[in-house]
């Protein structure tokens, strides 16, 4: 009779786990699937019958925690609770990005016995903020500009993979910020990310910064040291201003690229690493090759998922958004009220061309921080270059020549196969802001492929 009461017990509680949403599953000390329910089917695309009884890290073809529930290694999980993203792939192929929670279970004697992770898929959520314009920022990078919406879709799209990726971009565009973005985004989150800029180091010195030195390799080289390679180990490594590479340089790095291994300077000793590589350069890299400065079979390896910034000057409808960022960081900084700012100020900001982009943008703003003794920013509070743009080249009425530009709105035309309400809707202005804009500038529509 008591059998009968826990077998009933057993069915009932495995109906309710049926009944959620939410996909279930569990497994032992030994990785092994002992529960899996009805959503996690649905979500995965895998049967009970495929999975049960199998290794979590191998019944769908990887560690489906992607390598972070901290159950992976020799040593049980230490947390009883970790919450986390990541990215799955289905049965089908597709990949899905779900919400994970992983909670650890222990028997009566306190003793870890397994592992149970509750998940839920969201990647219908990210699409439909990314279709209905809600993203105004993707980690630390803000934008709602269109080309930028597109950079944050590529980064979402890159971090599944541990492809090479190479991004370019003027300088000050946040070139650094979207690597980052892509290595908190990927599976090797819990890994490091190591940046090293190779146009600031002597080029003496960028091969051992890199991949390390021994004892005596060189005069002031009286320790063994390990290189950036070797502490980015389960990370990320991003080498900007990777074009300053020598070209010895170049060349132990496409033999890692190629094969993941090197050696350190003056040392004989094979080291290999599990590095994700990402570079960056403000430069053309084709125009290097073609110019014999960069090796072109190193530049077919870096540029495999090649992701390009917009500068500043072309995505001009961010400026407000940036400059409320500064300024709501600054207040939090230094614990004062956050500063507003002048509708002159910002048409000011916004007639300017700003060669260093965002950075520029940023010592603006904080310049006039420091100027203003007002709770509001006003024109001479900016920095004099921004000032000494006369009045004839502002306009602070309300209108498109303060909004739009016209690469920005080519680009929403063509995204839009040249429906001008929609058009409009990917530039956040209204039709009637768009209509005037093409009648000012009739030569746009003839771009019409």
């Amino acid at each position: 009779m008591l059998n009968n009461g826990i077998v009933s017990y057993q069915n009932n509680l495995e109906r309710i786990l049926d009944n959620l949403k939410e996909g279930v599953i569990a497994h032992d000390v030994n990785r092994r699937i002992f529960f899996f329910n009805q959503a996690a089917e649905h979500i995965t695309g895998y049967s009970k019958s495929e999975v049960l009884g199998q290794d979590c890290h191998k019944a769908m073809g990887g560690p489906f925690c992607g390598n972070r529930c901290q159950f992976c290694g020799p040593q049980p999980m230490a947390e009883d609770k970790i919450e986390y993203s990541t990215y799955i792939r289905t049965k089908q192929g597709e990949h899905r990005c779900i919400e994970m929670c992983v909670t650890a279970m222990d028997n009566e004697n306190g003793e870890r016995v397994g592992v149970l992770a509750s998940f839920r898929d969201v990647t219908s959520c990210l699409n439909l903020q990314l279709k209905a314009e809600k993203i105004q920022g993707f980690g630390e990078i803000i934008g709602n500009d269109i080309r930028m919406r597109d950079v944050f879709q590529q980064i979402r799209n890159v971090a599944r993979y541990d492809y090479p990726i190479h991004i370019s971009g003027e300088t000050g565009t946040g070139k650094e910020l979207v690597a980052a973005a892509i290595h908190y985004e990927c599976s090797r989150k819990s890994g490091p990310f190591v940046p090293i800029n190779c146009g600031a180091l002597p080029e003496g010195l960028i091969e051992s910064e890199l991949f390390g030195h021994v004892k005596g390799a060189f005069t002031g080289a009286v320790r063994d040291k390990k290189g950036r390679f070797e502490l980015a180990d389960g990370g990320t490594i991003f080498l900007d201003e990777v074009a300053e590479l020598s070209k010895p340089v170049q060349a132990k790095l496409l033999r890692f690229l190629q094969e993941g291994e090197f050696e350190k300077v003056g040392g004989e000793k094979t080291i290999s690493v599990d590095v994700r590589v990402s570079s960056a350069t403000n430069k053309d890299l084709k125009q290097e090759v073609r110019q014999n400065r960069f090796r072109d079979d190193l530049y077919y390896r870096l540029n495999v998922i090649p992701i390009h910034l917009p500068p500043l000057r072309e995505r001009k409808t961010d400026i407000p958004l940036l400059i409320n960022h500064f300024l709501t960081q600054a207040g939090k900084r230094y614990n004062q009220p956050v500063l507003g700012i002048s509708p002159e100020a910002i048409s000011r900001l916004m007639a300017y061309h700003w060669p260093g982009n965002i950075r520029e943008l940023q010592n603006a703003i904080q310049y006039a921080i420091v100027h203003c003794k007002d709770l509001r920013i006003a024109p001479h509070n900016l920095p004099d270059e921004i000032q000494a743009i006369g009045a004839c080249h502002i306009t602070t009425r309300k209108g498109p020549r303060m909004k739009l530009d016209a690469h920005a709105t080519v680009e929403a035309l063509k995204k839009a196969a040249w429906n001008k309400s929609k058009a409009a809707k990917y530039l956040g202005v209204g039709r009637a802001t768009l209509y005037r804009f093409l009648e000012d500038n009739p030569q746009l529509c003839h771009q019409r492929e």
